[in-house]
């Protein structure tokens, strides 16, 4: 089967490549993300989108497209905005001009897709009902979803059902895959700050050593999956942080530890939670000393639905061909806070295939354009299959 994309976006596909382009070549933080919103508003009104709102926590946007029909089932649409603060090395010709941040997971590719998905869904308007279009800031770990969630945006612009989509550099371009139920792992954060006694480096013996007990606790952290979490259940602890001490004979009187926990599953990081909490207290008692465990869930477990996974494979079916189609995709402990909105709407959340090979985060990071096109057929296909004309 020949890849079947929507006329309207094949015919904007140069618009696209500048526009993603662009973003990529002014990459902007969550939350900063001033510059991306404002070129998404002027888009989509250009677009002909019926209502455009700006603002929503701090710089999300949402469009809304009324279809022929006059259904009132509504259909949403999801793609995140913001970058990475990573220095870019890819060597691409429109390369990040903002040193020290970097488009490193394809956040600008998500934004134009939505934005061909909407020059679609605009023009022809193929639809019965409303679709949706959710421009999304701070995705990597600064919880933008929670915000517009706190701000109101279901109850403002309710919706039954929601999808989103993220490239995946497999170097299978047109490929598509889904993973039915708890498919992203939720996640927390954690500092641990140790604060024992400083002495001088000669005189050891006057001192409660912050760094060996901070370093003695990464040891006994990682025993928590060895030994306390079920040998078939999911979840990995990492430390990734250690900060202590700055000069060659001092100890060093506080040292200060962080990372995170992936987890699929609640029961398990609540007791995880407790474990750490419990071993943070011991080797405070053993010790001697003060600890302080900060632990801060930033992701849910991004859980799609069995059925609209069904229906979101069908829609990329269209497009791609069922050849390239797989809804049989294993879990994955990164995580994604599309994961807040669907535990408010139901919906589901697919992975586009492109090429290239080098991982999300890194800073050669390059995607692929010619997905563009693909994932904007997509998106604009499950709003008609779901709220079809004459349906």
């Amino acid at each position: 089967m020949s890849i079947n994309i929507s006329s309207v976006i094949l015919k904007s596909k140069k618009e696209l490549s500048e526009i993603f382009e662009d973003l990529h070549a002014n990459p902007e933080i969550g939350f900063e993300e001033e510059r991306t919103s404002k070129i998404v508003a002027e888009k989509l009104k250009s677009f002909g989108v019926d209502e455009v709102h700006t603002g929503i926590a701090k710089t999300g946007v949402v469009g809304i497209i009324r279809g022929k029909g006059k259904g009132n089932r509504r259909i949403g649409l999801r793609a995140d905005m913001d970058a990475l603060p990573i220095d870019e090395i890819s060597g691409v010709s429109y390369t990040s001009k903002n040193p020290g941040t970097m488009h490193a997971c394809g956040h600008d590719g998500h934004t134009t897709m939505l934005l061909g998905a909407a020059k679609h869904l605009a023009e022809t308007r193929e639809f019965d009902g409303t679709a949706v279009l959710i421009f999304q800031p701070a995705e990597e770990g600064l919880g933008g979803a929670r915000g517009m969630l706190e701000e109101g945006l279901f109850n403002q612009f309710p919706c039954d059902e929601v999808f989103g989509m993220h490239n995946s550099p497999n170097g299978k371009i047109n490929s598509v895959d889904i993973c039915k139920g708890a498919a992203m792992a939720g996640a927390s954060f954690f500092d641990i700050t140790v604060k024992g006694v400083g002495s001088h480096a000669a005189m050891p013996q006057q001192s409660k050593d912050s760094l060996v007990i901070a370093s003695a606790l990464v040891g006994q952290i990682q025993s928590i999956v060895s030994r306390n979490v079920p040998p078939l259940e999911t979840c990995v602890i990492s430390v990734t942080q250690i900060h202590a001490g700055a000069a060659y004979n001092v100890v060093p009187e506080t040292a200060h530890l962080a990372g995170t926990i992936r987890y699929f599953s609640d029961s398990v990081y609540e007791m995880v939670e407790k474990r750490m909490k419990d071993i943070c207290e011991g080797f405070g008692k053993a010790y001697g000393v003060n600890i302080d465990i900060d632990l801060r869930n930033i992701f849910d477990v991004l859980t799609n639905d069995a059925d609209l996974s069904d229906e979101y494979m069908k829609a990329a079916a269209d497009i791609v061909g069922s050849e390239n189609i797989d809804d049989k995709a294993q879990p994955a402990t990164g995580s994604e806070d599309f994961a807040d909105m669907l535990k408010v709407v139901p919906g589901a959340y697919c992975r586009v295939g492109h090429g290239g090979t080098i991982p999300l985060h890194n800073p050669s990071f390059v995607l692929d354009p010619e997905v563009l096109p693909i994932g904007a057929s997509i998106m604009a296909r499950i709003v008609e299959r779901r709220i079809p004309l004459n349906g």
